[in-house]
Order: structure tokens, then C-alpha cells, then sequence
């Protein structure tokens, strides 16, 4: 199976893979592990050649551990493109590439937050409340690498603005940080969407200008400085 490329998982020893269906083999003596970190050497071995590329499933996530591949090959990539990196003309390519992605990045963080901001649809007399909320929202889940569902592309921008805005509510204006939610399938899920409609209901006056006491969870939560909070 060397011959071909295949997505593995890491095995129980070391420098043994589990494949599709259970099988687990040893890696080839004349191939070692690329850490993941340097996607551009990855791309290039993966496309030099065979290669097994390990991931781990933990949860409902998926991590890289890396690709094994030919030693030789690796060497042969790694040196050939720290001589391309090396040279002027890359330097000038990156740097441009590099005023492009920060200036993508501004646009969505506009088109992001304006999403964010219409969502709310708070009356006349909460829109600098209103303002100031998509402002928060926006700047917690926006950064690139954050892992929110902003920066999702499974979905329109403006479903990605209403999960934000139910997902930063739930850490700040309710106690779910601190729950403890039995470990029963589907329990936490159901927890979330109960949270949910709380985090709607409390959004009502707002949009339709009722008087809101000032103890409201929101105002508090607003009141306080940002902070890092929890995606999920």
C-alpha cells in the first residue's frame, strides 16, 4: 500500500497507521513523519508521491498529525524550497499575498458585522446598543484561526451572523459555562437549544423598544469588558 496515498490514523505503536476498515500496517523504513505547520511543503510532498496522510478524529474534531512520506523526498522539497524562499522575488510575492489577506479579511469583518447588526433588528431607540453589540460579536469571531462559526464557509454570512450572535449569548448571558450537563447523548445538544430560545426571547424587547430593566443579562453582559470566550 505504499505505492498509493491514503488518509490514515495513528496507530497504538509507534510508526504503525490504522487505515480505512481496521488494517494496521508499519510505515516503510525509508519514510518519515512532516510535522503539519508548513502547508506549502506539505502540498509539494503530497503531490511528489505516495504518501499517508495521519489524522485523528477526537470528539467531533479532526487533527493533523502530520504526512509520512519518502525521507528522501522530504529532504529533497524542504531544500529546494528554502532556496525559492530564500530569493527576492518570493519575498516581494508574500508580501503582496500577505496585503490581499488582510485586506479580504477587513472586507468580512464589514460584511460580517453588518450581517450581525441586521440579525439584531433592534428598535430606533437600542441602535447604539445595537451597534455596540455587533461590534463585540464581530471582533470575538471574526479573527482568522478563532474557530467560531464565522469563519465557517459551509453556510451564508447571514446564518453565520445568527449562530454568532446565539453563541456569544449563550457564554455571556446565561450560566452555561457553568452547568454540568449529565454525559448523555444529546443532552448537552438539547441544553444548547434551550439556550437558545432563552437568548431569542431576551432579544424581543429590544426589537420591539420596550423598557429594559437594567439587570437585563445582555446589558450586564455589555457592561463588561470583552474577553476570550469559548466558541462552542
Amino acid at each position: 500500500m505504499a505505492s498509493q496515498s491514503q488518509e490514515v490514523s495513528p496507530g497504538i505503536r509507534e510508526r504503525t497507521v490504522v487505515f480505512p476498515g481496521g488494517r494496521v500496517e508499519d510505515v516503510p523504513a525509508d519514510w518519515e513523519l512532516l510535522p503539519p505547520g508548513d502547508a506549502g511543503l506539505t502540498r509539494r510532498v503530497k503531490a511528489a508521491g505516495p504518501s499517508w496522510t495521519v489524522k485523528e478524529k477526537k470528539g467531533r474534531r479532526t487533527f493533523s498529525r502530520g504526512v509520512y512520506a519518502s525521507a528522501a523526498v522530504i529532504a529533497k522539497i524542504r531544500t529546494d524550497l528554502e532556496a525559492e524562499r530564500s530569493t527576492e522575488s518570493y519575498a516581494k510575492r508574500r508580501a503582496a499575498d500577505s496585503v490581499r489577506r488582510e485586506k479580504k479579511q477587513q472586507d468580512y469583518v464589514v460584511t460580517f458585522r453588518q450581517a450581525v447588526f441586521h440579525f439584531l433588528r433592534f428598535h430606533g431607540r437600542y441602535t447604539e446598543l445595537a451597534e455596540q453589540l455587533a461590534d463585540r460579536i464581530a471582533a470575538h469571531a471574526t479573527p482568522v484561526g478563532s474557530g467560531t462559526v464565522a469563519r465557517t464557509q459551509r453556510i451564508p454570512v447571514e446564518q453565520r451572523a445568527e449562530s454568532a450572535v446565539i453563541a456569544w449569548m449563550r457564554h455571556q448571558t446565561t450560566a452555561y459555562d457553568t452547568m454540568k450537563i449529565a454525559r448523555i447523548k444529546g443532552r448537552r445538544r438539547e441544553v444548547r437549544r434551550e439556550l437558545a430560545q432563552q437568548s431569542r426571547r431576551l432579544l424581543v424587547p429590544y426589537r420591539q423598544g420596550d423598557d429594559v430593566p437594567r439587570s437585563c443579562p445582555l446589558l450586564v453582559a455589555l457592561r463588561n469588558p470583552p474577553e476570550e470566550t469559548s466558541s462552542s
